[in-house]
């Protein structure tokens, strides 16, 4: 039986509608099943801290007390009088350099971003509201309701004039989507990104040692990692990896993997990791309003990024990886299902996104954040943490979940795009703001939601404005199907600031604009 029930307009959450879900879910989203998870991540880092105060403390007195016993006149004196001998003194040498050896080999590889590509397609590609009902209304196979539905969709969205639609739309015969149609615009985005990135790096595809492509719905044989090899004719030794059917979060997902290969390479390599979603293949032509909501928001884009664990490339890299966190609720049917991919009642297949994917999305949010804050927070926001949950779980008090400052361990926000009512939900359960969630909406606005490569396009708008600055901590967050949350912590290695290659190169000094 499938997940998706019959919908109608009414069913549909309204911006409204979402605002007024989200404080109410948020009031009730701190639950049992949580509850041990929190009480155990507080626990442990608590014993951690004690563990360091006692050992500081032993450190502390042995080394006055040595220091009482044994001074540099007393060695010396040892010395002299033959009671310390050479060979010894050698041996002692030798065994502390070789137990300093293992411990830097046995420290994990940090992983550092180089540098990274989005791309922007050609002015033809532009998509405006004006023409986005045209197709629409040529289709002929939307009942009127459904395309005033679309209109409502379209001009609440946040999404602008100026995103990018796949060639196919463009066709006379574009409802009969062909292979060859869905390769035209996968191959426009990857290889564009990719011969970006390659010629910003001036790197040659020799100096790869692994690929890693993303791309939930399009998964052909071989894969895009294949295909790319190929297209670049990579060495024989290269890794290749395909990720499918992991949602918008696929694309934080992918640097995750990816960086998880670098470490345990013994070899200094570079990671080459593509982002992209097929819209061609994803276009809807039901009537079924929950699966029309993709085709108002989602739009082309691709991006590319090498990742390199060699130490050597530490001075050149943008940024350097700090922390990635996964957490996945699909063990709960409505999480499950919240966002689903089906057929409909006319057989036409597409993703229906179910009236429970914004709660669903808070649920998964809070539970995140949870397993997050001890990583990243300062030791303030751990006490107020202890406190919270002293009143609630000692005291009995009903007291309103706790939510950490996040700008205390963040100084850029890269949160999930997935529409104007999202990104406002996010901010005020965050306590972002404006200047903090601009981004989001700005590449929303610009270029729609480009799915799992919608992170970096936000990371793009950052550099463009001049925001990234030696030192500073990033905070990329995205949703997925499943129902998946992903984290990845960055820290600037440099001021980075005007790039020469950019998608908002032509248009940045418009932006941010005001929205409606």
């Amino acid at each position: 039986m499938g997940p998706c029930k019959e919908w109608s307009e009414e069913k549909f959450p309204s911006r409204n509608a979402l605002e007024v879900l989200m404080p109410a879910k948020l009031r009730q989203m701190v639950g049992e099943k949580f509850e041990a998870m929190k009480v155990e991540s507080l626990h442990s880092r608590l014993l951690t801290y004690l563990g360091y105060v006692v050992a500081f403390i032993l450190l502390s007195s042995y080394s006055w007390y040595m220091g009482n016993l044994v001074t540099l006149d007393n060695l010396y004196a040892l010395w002299k009088a033959g009671k310390v001998h050479k060979n010894s003194v050698i041996v002692l040498f030798w065994v502390v350099a070789c137990v300093g050896v293992v411990w830097c080999m046995s420290r994990p590889r940090k992983i550092y971003m180089l540098d990274f590509a989005c791309y922007k397609a050609a002015e033809d590609r532009k998509c405006t509201l004006e023409l986005a009902e045209y197709f629409v209304r040529r289709s002929e196979r939307f009942s009127l309701d459904n395309m005033m539905f679309q209109k409502k969709v379209f001009e609440k969205s946040g999404v602008g004039e100026e995103t990018y639609i796949p060639p196919f739309i463009f066709k006379d015969n574009y409802e009969d989507i062909t292979l060859e149609a869905v390769w035209e615009e996968t191959g426009e985005v990857i290889y564009g990104a990719v011969d970006e990135l390659m010629h910003k790096l001036n790197m040659e595809a020799d100096d790869i040692g692994i690929i890693v492509t993303v791309c939930s719905v399009f998964n052909p044989i071989p894969s895009l990692a294949s295909h790319i090899m190929n297209h670049y004719k990579m060495k024989e030794d290269t890794k290749c990896l395909h990720l499918a059917g992991m949602g918008c979060s696929s694309g934080v997902i992918g640097i995750d993997l990816a960086s998880s290969l670098l470490k345990t390479s013994r070899a200094n390599t570079n990671a080459l990791v593509v982002i992209t979603e097929n819209i061609s293949l994803n276009w809807y032509f039901g009537n079924n309003k929950s699966m029309l909501v993709t085709n108002c928001l989602f739009r082309m884009g691709c991006a590319a990024l090498i990742l390199s664990n060699n130490p050597g490339d530490r001075n050149r890299a943008k940024l350097e990886l700090i922390h990635s966190l996964r957490t996945h609720t699909g063990a709960d049917e409505k999480a499950y299902t919240a966002a689903f991919q089906e057929e409909d009642e006319e057989g036409y297949l597409g993703i229906g996104l179910k009236k429970e994917l914004v709660p669903v999305a808070s649920e998964g949010l809070e539970a995140h954040i949870t397993a997050l804050a001890p990583m990243v927070m300062p030791f303030s926001e751990k006490l107020l943490y202890l406190l919270y949950l002293v009143k609630r779980k000692v005291f009995k008090m009903d007291v309103k979940p706790f939510v950490p400052n996040l700008t205390l361990a963040f100084e850029h926000f890269c949160i999930h795009t997935g529409g104007k009512a999202v990104i406002n939900s996010i901010g005020k359960h965050l306590r972002l703001n404006d200047y903090l969630l601009e981004p989001a909406r700005m590449v929303l606005h610009r270029f729609g939601n480009t799915s799992c490569s919608l992170v970096l396009y936000e990371l793009a708008y950052m550099e463009a404005k001049n925001r990234i600055k030696k030192g500073d901590r990033i905070w990329m967050v995205s949703f997925g199907t499943g129902f998946k949350c992903n984290t990845l912590v960055w820290k600037a290695l440099l001021d980075v600031g005007d790039p020469a290659y950019s998608p908002w190169n032509d248009c940045i000094h418009r932006y941010p604009v005001k929205l409606s």
